[in-house]
């Protein structure tokens, strides 16, 4: 589903996915491509929208939890992209990836990364993204902010109308709100979350921040 001319968004296809959105531009990016076994489904929609996997330079994840980066290493074989992950992913690589998936009783699914993104940005050519750290649900949380169109991609921070959990390994609530409390002063346009229904128009979004630090932060 095209949002924008350079901005794409794929919808989770079931339990333990996520939803997927790819830039087009130099290089052409997918952030989240979900589970493994939900790869053909993302590459039957990602066709609808006139984009092969080897269109794809880049791979990288909000955060690095099962359902946003088992696809990671299938992905790369049907495409050829290079994984990048940003430092901090590395750095709590055994807490995301290792203790959370030991916490629902499954195996980690590992990948091969290539490289890093850098820490403070991405670009794709039309595009400049901030990548904004906004621990909370997982202390390795990214979240890619484009303010000339007002893009975020939050993973796992903010829902609409609800927010990721925080009892995971790495997770914090005080962080969480800080977090959500930080983004809460940009201007966006396009409020792109890892699971459920993405928000678009400042007006809603500016919304769904108040619902969320008046009726959830306080029970968290």
């Amino acid at each position: 589903m095209k949002l924008t001319n350079n901005l794409y968004f794929y919808p989770e296809k079931g339990t333990l996915d996520c939803n997927t959105y790819v830039i087009r531009g130099n290089p052409s990016i997918i952030i989240d491509p979900g589970s493994a076994q939900f790869v053909p489904a993302l590459i039957h929609d990602l066709h609808q929208d006139g984009i092969e996997p080897e269109d794809i330079d880049v791979i990288t994840n909000t955060h690095l939890h099962g359902d946003h980066c088992w696809a990671n290493e299938a992905f790369k074989e049907l495409s050829g992209a290079k994984i990048l992950c940003h430092q901090l992913h590395q750095k709590s690589y055994d807490i995301t990836v290792i203790k959370t998936t030991k916490f629902f009783g499954l195996k980690a699914v590992e990948f091969n990364q290539d490289g890093y993104l850098d820490n403070n940005k991405l670009s794709t050519g039309d595009m400049e993204f901030e990548l904004i750290h906004s621990p909370g649900h997982s202390p390795d949380s990214i979240c890619f902010y484009c303010k000339q169109e007002g893009i975020l991609i939050c993973g796992d921070v903010i829902f609409n109308k609800n927010t990721g959990r925080v009892d995971l390994p790495g997770g914090s609530a005080d962080e969480l709100k800080q977090s959500i409390d930080k983004l809460s002063h940009l201007e966006i346009e396009y409020l792109l979350p890892g699971h459920m229904d993405i928000i678009t128009s400042a007006e809603k979004v500016k919304s769904n921040f108040e619902f969320i630090k008046k009726h959830i932060l306080n029970w968290l």
